[in-house]
């Protein structure tokens, strides 16, 4: 696949990336084996574990805590809580406010529901069972993941065919959750709307935005400040996966769009 040739122009010293066509083969280039730390990429992968300890019944998604929060509202980014801090920024549900101190109460939330700790859980819900052995944990649920594009791919594999969890629950989390809401993508500004779903980030109509132009607005995904990307295109069947050991910035932002378009033009 000639797209893929484009990461080897970026201005990073290591990057690897992956395909996923539309028929399930897989195309790639650099380190594919190589373990990277995700930063943001891990909300997607906890979220998931969460998701699957709704469906075990240990976690309900819209039972509110003592100050009114749900899960819902936690990984939807809707709880009010700032990026970082204990102190609220506005009121439950009425902004999107992308928040990492949200996914570490929800880490203490599982904790509590299940007794174990989220790098355990996650590990048993997701990486075990889908054999993704370069991937850990290792600290904060909302950015301490570690993975390898090899392994990312099996997670793409599951979200584009879930065997985890039921279809339906799969459908509701890459779906806008109170779509209507505004919010700020980091690194890409403010969204009238900024649509996002149970721990997946939901393009929708955002302009800039790191995925293509040509990519639908139903594409899911999560990108991190380590400079890593993973998203899904439903309408077009097709996945895509970078990881670099680079931080994200103007590099990112331009070449990554790039690459999601050249992408597309080549499967269509």
């Amino acid at each position: 696949m000639d797209a893929l040739e484009l990461v080897t122009t970026w201005p990073v010293t290591t990057a690897t990336a992956a395909v996923i066509a539309p028929d399930g083969s897989v195309a790639s280039i650099g380190p594919t084996e190589q373990a990277f730390v995700l930063a943001s990429v891990t909300k997607p992968l906890f979220a998931y574990a969460c998701l699957v300890a709704v469906e075990e019944g240990s976690l309900i998604l819209d039972e509110p805590d003592h100050e009114g929060v749900t899960v819902r509202h936690l990984l939807a980014h809707t709880a009010g809580w700032p990026f970082d801090g204990e102190t609220p920024r506005a009121p439950i549900g009425t902004r999107r406010i992308y928040s990492n101190t949200g996914f570490e109460r929800l880490g203490r939330r599982l904790v509590a529901a299940t007794g174990f700790e989220p790098a355990e859980y996650l590990s048993a819900a997701v990486f075990e069972p889908l054999g993704m052995r370069s991937s850990s944990l290792e600290g904060s649920p909302a950015h301490a993941g570690v993975s390898s594009v090899s392994d990312l791919v099996r997670f793409a594999a599951e979200l584009r065919s879930p065997t985890l969890l039921a279809p339906t629950t799969v459908a509701e989390a890459i779906a806008p959750v109170e779509p209507e809401l505004t919010g700020v993508v980091p690194g890409f500004g403010h969204h009238d709307p900024c649509p996002w779903g149970l721990g997946f980030e939901i393009r929708g109509e955002k302009t800039p935005h790191w995925t293509g132009r040509s990519n639908s607005p139903r594409t899911f995904g999560h990108f991190g400040a380590a400079g890593t990307f993973l998203w899904v295109d439903p309408v077009a069947e097709v996945a895509a996966i970078a990881l670099t050991d680079r931080r994200f910035g103007p590099w990112a932002a331009t070449n990554w769009p790039l690459f999601a378009d050249a992408v597309l033009d080549e499967i269509r």
